[in-house]
């Protein structure tokens, strides 16, 4: 069975919804799956003001187990797969205290993706977006 979650993905940005801070004209994003069973996600694009720029590559599996965060010291995350289309990440604090998340569900018919976020950015502010992907 093909795997949903992996592939090249481009930014709908007139049906997603962002925020007053996070307000991309363009993004891409590739997920794969390493040997080990681990995805690995890239994602670059173009904020609001022209500038291209790159997010961190992120390495998780959907294992349910928490997993520290490379470079960042006290933050773990956590990831399950609940059914085929749809998986739910949180990062936690060592306190327990939740950082952010996110919930992605590729539609039935593995052509788009919708991914909810929350949590704070790299200038600490809180933020919250519903981003459309379509399949290339």
């Amino acid at each position: 069975m093909k795997n949903l979650f992996v592939g090249v993905w481009t930014l709908n940005v007139q049906q997603s919804e962002f925020d007053g801070n996070h307000r991309p004209r363009a993004g891409t994003m590739v997920v794969e799956l390493d040997a080990e069973g681990y995805y690995l996600q890239t994602a670059e694009g173009i904020n609001e003001k022209g500038e291209k720029g790159k997010e961190r590559p992120m390495r998780f599996i959907p294992d349910g187990k928490q997993h520290p965060i490379t470079d960042f010291p006290g933050l773990k995350y956590v990831v399950t797969q609940p059914d085929a289309n749809t998986m739910i990440g949180e990062v936690t604090r060592e306190d327990g205290s939740v950082v952010g998340g996110s919930t992605t569900v590729v539609s039935a018919d593995g052509k788009s993706k919708t991914v909810e976020n929350f949590g704070y950015d790299t200038q600490f502010r809180q933020f919250k977006l519903r981003t459309v992907w379509e399949r290339q």
